[in-house]
C-alpha cells in the first residue's frame, strides 16, 4: 500500500482523527470537535457493527491520518478484553482496507502528551490515580485545545482529542504549542510511513 505524503502547508490542514476505542463509549475526535459513540444496550455482533458504523461515518474515508489508542496491556485481564481486541482489529482492518494511514499510541503516550508524565497522579493513593489522571487529560483537552468534553463519555472524548492533536503535531500542524516534556511522547508512537510536513 502506498501512503500519501504531506507536502505543502499553505492554508491546507490535514484531517486527523483520534480514536479511543471502547465497547461502551468510543471517543472520536478531530482538531476542534469530539464525540462519544455509545452503543447503549447493544451487545456482541450488534454492538461491534454499530460501533464500526459510527466510526466509519465520522472518518468518512477522507482522513489523512487516524491515531488509534493501542492496548493497555496492564489491564489485559479486564472483562471484555477479548471483544475489545476484536473491535480494535475490525477498526484497523477498516482503515487498512480504505487505505487510510493510521498510527498506534498506547495510553502512556497519550497521557504524556497531555500532562508531561505517564503517571501524573503517582503521588496519590493507588485507588485514586486512574481517576485523577483521567481528569488531568480531560483538563488538557478542554483548556489547551478548547474542545468540549462534558457529559457521558467526557473522558473518552478527551482521550480522542489528545490523540488527534498528537497526529496533527507529528504531521507538522500542531494546533497549539506543546512543551518538549509532552512532545517526547511522539517519539514512541508507531507512526505510518508518512513524511511529516516539518521534514519537507
Amino acid at each position: 500500500m502506498t501512503l500519501p505524503s504531506v507536502q505543502d502547508k499553505g492554508e491546507w490542514q490535514p484531517r486527523v482523527i483520534g480514536l479511543d476505542l471502547s465497547l461502551t463509549s468510543t471517543g472520536i475526535a478531530g482538531a476542534d470537535w469530539a464525540l462519544a459513540a455509545r452503543p447503549g444496550k447493544r451487545r456482541s455482533h450488534e454492538r461491534m457493527d454499530w460501533l464500526l458504523s459510527a466510526i466509519g461515518l465520522n472518518i468518512k474515508d477522507d482522513a489523512d491520518l487516524v491515531v488509534v489508542e493501542g492496548a493497555a496491556y496492564a489491564q489485559g485481564g479486564q472483562a471484555g478484553h477479548h471483544e475489545l481486541a476484536g473491535l480494535w482489529w475490525l477498526v484497523t482492518q477498516y482503515l487498512w482496507r480504505h487505505r487510510i494511514p493510521y498510527a498506534v499510541a498506547n495510553p502512556h503516550h497519550r497521557t504524556i502528551y497531555a500532562t508531561g508524565r505517564a503517571n501524573p497522579a503517582q503521588h496519590l493513593p493507588r485507588k485514586e490515580r486512574s481517576r485523577v489522571a483521567k481528569g488531568m487529560v480531560r483538563s488538557a483537552a478542554v483548556e489547551r485545545y478548547g474542545v468540549e468534553c462534558e457529559g457521558p463519555g467526557r473522558y473518552d472524548k478527551a482521550d480522542a482529542t489528545v490523540l488527534a492533536a498528537m497526529g496533527l503535531d507529528w504531521l507538522g500542524y500542531p494546533t497549539v504549542p506543546v512543551p518538549d516534556t509532552h512532545r517526547r511522547a511522539l517519539e514512541a508512537v508507531r507512526w505510518p510511513d508518512l513524511i511529516p510536513a516539518s521534514a519537507n
